[in-house]
């Protein structure tokens, strides 16, 4: 029988209530293999006690969130400074994504921003290169252009990337940003082809949506997104990696965690899992 669960993540946003050991002890005696950690719980514990519990249990680091906020005006010293802690605390969890939500803009020059975001990745990247931590960037849905990501599309991002080696600068497809997108399989299938998908991330998008849209993320299932089309696309183009459930949802913060753990699982074998591990996946995914 095939490992239904050997992939999938538990980020810890989701059970964004919990410390960092509950959502890693919890993650564990569920039967997950990874968990997807945010810099703010990590900190909470310390970054070397937080590697030894994510150790002591058994687990694998998915990727470390966040990175990035490239963008500001007069902060150009103190946000490159912030990455580099933020490599340095991935390299010791032993995560080798760093997911990077690139900044938004701070006043209305959109150009500027995205031409500041680019050279301050530039600046970035041999610091993960020494430090063998990747840089993924994350395209966000258009409605957080203005304050959370200059780039919107998967496109966008690997554009962005392509000046850089893959095993440096890598995208994330987190099907809540993506799901929209009429070039996605076109911009997925180039990601593969390039060896950068960093991270396949799932959750739902809700029909309304919250009043805010960054809590307005749904658990599979409970929303409109066709995550058989996504997944498939995931799988043809190679990746192989980790499986993050990562969830903004107020409602799912005040369920009990463990309830949360077993609707996700349950969900996930339903809908995200098949197109997954239907026959003839190619599971070669290598970075350039």
């Amino acid at each position: 029988m095939p490992d239904v669960f050997g992939r999938l993540s538990l980020n810890t946003m989701t059970t964004k209530g919990w410390t960092l050991r509950q959502a890693v002890e919890q993650t564990a005696a569920a039967g997950l293999p990874a968990i997807g950690l945010w810099r703010a719980r990590v900190a909470e514990a310390g970054v070397e006690q937080a590697a030894k519990i994510v150790g002591d249990n058994g687990l694998r680091v998915s990727s470390l969130c966040r990175g990035g906020f490239l963008t500001g005006l007069d902060d150009h010293d103190a946000a490159l400074e912030d990455n580099r802690r933020a490599i340095d605390e991935a390299a010791v969890l032993g995560a080798s994504e760093l997911v990077m939500v690139t900044g938004g803009m701070p006043d209305r020059d959109l150009v500027g921003a995205r031409g500041r975001l680019a050279d301050r990745l530039a600046e970035l990247v041999p610091y993960a290169a020494d430090h063998d931590v990747r840089l993924a960037l994350e395209p966000l849905h258009p409605v957080f252009c203005a304050d959370r990501a200059v780039i919107s599309t998967l496109g966008q991002a690997l554009d962005l990337a392509a000046p850089h080696p893959a095993r440096t600068v890598g995208v994330v497809v987190d099907t809540y940003h993506v799901w929209w997108d009429p070039a996605l399989a076109e911009s997925v299938a180039r990601a593969g082809a390039q060896g950068r998908i960093s991270s396949y991330q799932v959750c739902d998008w809700l029909v309304p949506m919250a009043p805010d849209p960054l809590v307005s993320r749904g658990m599979m299932g409970d929303g409109i997104i066709d995550f058989s089309a996504i997944g498939t696309m995931v799988r043809d183009a190679g990746y192989a990696g980790d499986v993050e459930v990562e969830i903004f949802n107020e409602t799912i913060w005040a369920t009990n965690g463990v309830t949360v753990l077993e609707t996700m699982k349950q969900r996930y074998r339903e809908l995200v899992w098949p197109a997954l591990d239907s026959p003839g996946a190619d599971h070669s995914q290598t970075a350039e």
